[in-house]
């Protein structure tokens, strides 16, 4: 899912919600009211792309700040083994 949403066993709802994610992490500037309005037809509330802008917007700022600082990435495999290891911690896969 994470590599081609678009293609993945996902409700129609949940990838427009991703595609607005993806506007808004890849080309924020260029977010338009169309995006938004596609997301809300497929059913989304205002509170829940608020959310989701909210959690595209947090990851952001903490990877920049993060590679800004020089901190190391996790090794290859962390959150394979993580899954692995604990499941999914109840969060929709």
């Amino acid at each position: 899912m994470c590599h081609d949403f678009e293609h993945a066993p996902i409700s129609e709802a949940d990838k427009a919600l991703l595609r607005y994610v993806a506007i808004v992490n890849d080309a924020p500037a260029k977010t338009t009211q169309a995006h938004v309005d596609a997301a809300r037809a497929a059913g989304w509330s205002d509170h829940a792309l608020f959310d989701a802008l909210t959690v595209a917007a947090i990851f952001n700022f903490f990877n920049r700040w993060l590679d800004g600082a020089g901190l190391p990435d996790v090794p290859r495999g962390f959150y394979e083994e993580r899954l692995a290891a604990h499941g999914d911690m109840g969060y929709r896969m």
